[in-house]
């Protein structure tokens, strides 16, 4: 059984026992095996809700939780698929303040629980975008009147973008975005962007920033004056517009102000959300806890205490 709304989702993951065949049968759909070895020669063992494993070798033991981003936390697994089946299906996310009341945790828990889920919706890309793309950039900071008088000062030194985080979108009409901190608005931080993501020949729609002057010689480039009108036929950047909207609502609404070093991770589980769109809530959610495995993040790699390198 797949749980199709949060109500299911509640009755369902309240069994341990459903908690762990649904990571197994996502994890493991052909049997488990050791995360280690890679050995199917594994023992069950029920009294401690976790296996052994038969090679002969160090950290023999083993449970769902190891090599996924919920390995080494003591919160049990209802806790965690609820967070996650928040996180992945409301539209404009969900603080951690939220998230620790349904789930009777701390808000420093919780604020961990959403970053960890966050990790795991960061998909590397694979294929680059092709046929018609918009390319668009925008500033993001929190609303300086939601901020605490003391973050107030440390953040706003200045007018305009001084103080803001430039980031940059890439959409793929009818298909996905992807999303990108950028440095600046230069051209040669905008045109590595395009390069890297989208395929030469394909056609490329962008506002009159002059940092994308000189994208002609590999793509269909065209340009919409936003001075004069925002869409001249298929000549236009909404798609890229609509999705500023959705994650700037969720950032002034729900999250109220981020710190520049988190805002990766937020721009990743907005474009989650988005390049699942179509699909259900459940289908949404099992597509989530597919991308759990082989992804860490550590309390002090997530605090800028030790580096990712570092955190193993």
């Amino acid at each position: 059984m797949e749980p199709n709304t949060l109500q299911d989702a509640i009755v369902y993951f309240a069994d341990p026992d459903n908690c762990r065949e649904y990571l197994v049968a996502h994890r493991w759909p052909d049997g488990v095996i050791c995360p280690r070895c890679g050995s199917k020669k594994v023992l069950f063992q029920p009294k401690y809700n976790r296996w052994q494993c038969g090679s002969n070798h160090a950290l023999r033991q083993f449970t769902s939780k190891t090599g996924t981003i919920f390995e080494d936390s003591p919160l049990s697994l209802d806790k965690w698929l609820l967070a996650m089946w928040q996180v992945v299906n409301c539209k404009n996310g969900i603080s951690s303040y939220e998230i620790g009341r349904a789930c009777g945790v701390t808000q420093k828990t919780a604020w961990f629980m959403d970053h960890r889920i966050r990790c795991a919706l960061g998909m590397s890309p694979t294929d680059k975008l092709s046929g018609h793309v918009e390319a668009d950039e925008t500033f993001i900071s929190g609303k300086a009147r939601n901020m605490h008088v003391s973050a107030r000062q440390r953040r706003i030194t200045g007018t305009g973008g001084k103080d803001k985080t430039a980031v940059m979108g890439i959409l793929q009409r009818g298909g996905k975005v992807r999303t990108i901190v950028v440095p600046n608005r230069k051209k040669s931080s905008l045109q590595a962007e395009v390069r890297k993501h989208v395929e030469a020949g394909s056609a490329l729609y962008t506002d009159a920033l002059l940092s994308y002057d000189g994208l002609a010689g590999d793509y269909a480039h065209q340009v919409v004056d936003h001075a004069v009108q925002y869409v001249d036929g298929l000549v236009h950047t909404n798609g890229l517009e609509n999705f500023w909207s959705l994650f700037k609502r969720g950032i002034n609404g729900t999250y109220v102000s981020v710190e520049p070093f988190h805002l990766f991770r937020y721009l990743d589980e907005q474009s989650y959300r988005f390049n699942n769109r179509k699909l259900t809530d459940g289908e949404r959610f099992s597509v989530a806890v597919d991308g759990i495995v082989g992804k860490r993040l550590t309390f002090n790699e997530l605090t800028g205490k030790v580096g990712a390198a570092e955190a193993f």
